[in-house]
């Protein structure tokens, strides 16, 4: 298991797969291409198996300097494997180096469970995002 950088365009089949599967919406987000976002992959057996990007954003309900986690997903056949919680590690060790206060994200109702064991917390109340269902915003302060 290597995780490494990638680009943004390595993350669009995964993302397209796992993420947007029969959905008419686009596996490129805002944001992808700017100077400061971070797209990292998780390898098996050199092949790209789980991604996940960190976007400079911030989320009206924090101060401080935060990063945004989005577009993690893992193949199929690799899940259940750890290979997401690597890759949130990662994540974080790599926000915190750059001084990041916290680190949050829209999560899938589907995942609540994932996030709360990597010491992430709910905030507010469920919304939708059209086609794709219910979602919680999450957080996890990097300062303890």
């Amino acid at each position: 298991m290597e995780i490494k950088e990638i680009t943004a365009q390595e993350t669009y089949n995964i993302r397209k797969e796992e993420l947007r599967k029969n959905m008419d919406l686009s596996t490129k987000f805002t944001g992808d291409l700017d100077k400061d976002t971070i797209h990292l992959g998780l390898f098996t057996d050199d092949k790209l198996v789980s991604i996940l990007s960190l976007m400079k954003a911030g989320y009206k309900e924090f101060t401080g300097f935060q990063y945004q986690l989005r577009g993690m997903a893992t193949l199929n056949d690799y899940q259940g494997k750890g290979f997401g919680r690597e890759l949130v590690t990662r994540s974080i060790e790599i926000i915190k180096e750059k001084r990041a206060d916290i680190v949050w994200c829209n999560a899938r109702v589907a995942v609540l469970n994932f996030y709360k064991k990597q010491g992430f917390k709910t905030i507010g109340k469920e919304f939708d995002i059209p086609q794709i269902g219910g979602h919680f915003v999450m957080y996890k302060e990097l300062n303890d």
